[in-house]
């Protein structure tokens, strides 16, 4: 470069040279190169997958993103393509095309379609599978994201009426329509609670319901060891959730991910990372709806319970006697759908206080082990007999739960059940739990 006349202008390419910026004689040379090329009519180029800038770089190189392709951009090289085939499609097919395709590189939907066309010679509507694995496939190469099945419907939730009432009232809230009529995106929920009670299961329900993808995040993939790639994953997450927008982001048991900042020896690598999370919580505008769970409220800081990080936050209880009637029903249903009636629901809810709907169903799998050992169907009283092996969690934790429930009670949270039934439980006293 430095040979090259002073007054020829050039442009110089850089393929995948971010491997070699850590290199001390390499970084010199650039910095003195770019001294050099200043009054110069020349440029360097530098192509890399990834952010990856020494700092002693920072200054004299200029950062261009380019992000992944726009459903404009995707529907005129499908467009194009069909072209080239003399092909058509109708207008929903096509949208459907473009949909399924976001979050994909250019180069991969090229690839995936020219997979469909070798197949049997033209794009058809049930090609969007290929598209849809290829994103599977996309996905777990990044390591942050899961693409995660949600087969779990609205139904398949026993009580929190008031949750599931808000979740069917904001179905149609990323639809077009709703844009036109004025109505923002949602942004999320933050469903705290005591273990069990169904705040993963509402995460899946909701991405049923509302037929959106759902990708889990697991927030410790997001650290890395290498300085600057917890904080170069961090962007990648947030730019492939959007890239797949309209979708579900679901963040199991987010208290535990980002408990105790300030305690950590890091050098502020988690500070930073949950700066950027709650920051893109806050400001995001893409139809990216964030799912959090969480167990233990004081462990999260305090500026994930802010309002404007999500649309509300929920509390889920232990069931009441009535939606746990709902929940032995729902199981019972999927187990023994044409002996219901021989199951005494009444009693069965009646007989387990403070257990909730996890407990629940492992009651019911300790009463098959007992009817199948015995080799005859499970009753009630096995159901019963399996109850009275299992020590709720209610009792075993009793203080921390009682914490949770005084703070939900105290108008810090919306209740995901009916007001009376958590109220009695948390105006009861130790010897009445025990």
């Amino acid at each position: 470069m430095e040979k090259l006349p002073e007054s020829a202008p050039a442009i110089f390419i850089l393929r995948d040279f971010h491997r070699f910026l850590e290199d001390v004689a390499i970084s010199r040379k650039l910095r003195n190169l770019a001294r050099l090329l200043k009054s110069q009519p020349k440029n360097i180029v530098i192509l890399s997958p990834q952010i990856t800038i020494p700092e002693d770089l920072g200054e004299v190189l200029t950062v261009l993103e380019f992000p992944l392709p726009t459903p404009a951009e995707i529907q005129i090289e499908l467009e194009r393509l069909l072209a080239t085939l003399g092909r058509s499609l109708e207008s929903r097919i096509l949208d459907e095309f473009v949909r399924s395709c976001q979050g994909l590189s250019m180069e991969r939907i090229r690839r995936v379609l020219a997979r469909a066309i070798a197949t049997h010679g033209e794009l058809q509507p049930n090609d969007v599978e290929l598209i849809l694995e290829e994103k599977r496939q996309t996905i777990r190469q990044t390591q942050i994201l899961d693409f995660h099945p949600a087969p779990e419907t609205i139904a398949d939730i026993g009580g929190l009426d008031n949750l599931k009432d808000w979740l069917v009232r904001r179905g149609g809230a990323f639809s077009e329509r709703a844009r036109q009529y004025g109505l923002p995106h949602p942004r999320g929920l933050l469903l705290v609670g005591i273990q069990g009670t169904g705040k993963s299961l509402t995460a899946k329900a909701i991405a049923h319901h509302w037929h959106l993808p759902l990708l889990r995040l697991d927030v410790g993939r997001l650290f890395g060891g290498l300085v600057g790639e917890s904080e170069s994953r961090t962007r990648q997450m947030i730019q492939l959730a959007e890239a797949l927008a309209p979708c579900v982001v679901w963040i199991d048991e987010i208290d535990k991910a980002f408990a105790g900042l300030d305690g950590r020896g890091d050098s502020g690598t988690t500070s930073r990372v949950f700066g950027t999370f709650i920051t893109w919580l806050s400001e995001k505008t893409s139809p990216v709806f964030v799912v959090a769970t969480a167990n233990n409220i004081a462990a999260l800081p305090p500026e994930m319970l802010r309002r404007g990080r999500f649309d509300e936050i929920f509390f889920v209880g232990l069931p009441s006697q009535d939606e746990r009637r709902e929940i032995f029903a729902v199981h019972l249903v999927r187990l023994r759908p044409h002996n219901l009636k021989q199951y005494d629901l009444d009693r069965l809810a009646y007989e387990t206080p403070d257990f909730s709907g996890a407990e629940i169903e492992q009651i019911l799998v300790e009463a098959m082990h007992l009817g199948f050992s015995q080799d005859r169907d499970f009753t009630t009283d096995d159901i019963l007999e399996a109850a009275s092996q299992i020590v709720p969690l209610a009792r075993t934790a009793r203080r921390q739960i009682q914490e949770l429930q005084e703070w939900a009670a105290a108008g810090n949270a919306r209740l995901a059940s009916r007001q009376a039934s958590i109220n009695d439980r948390i105006h009861q006293t130790p010897q009445e739990l025990q």
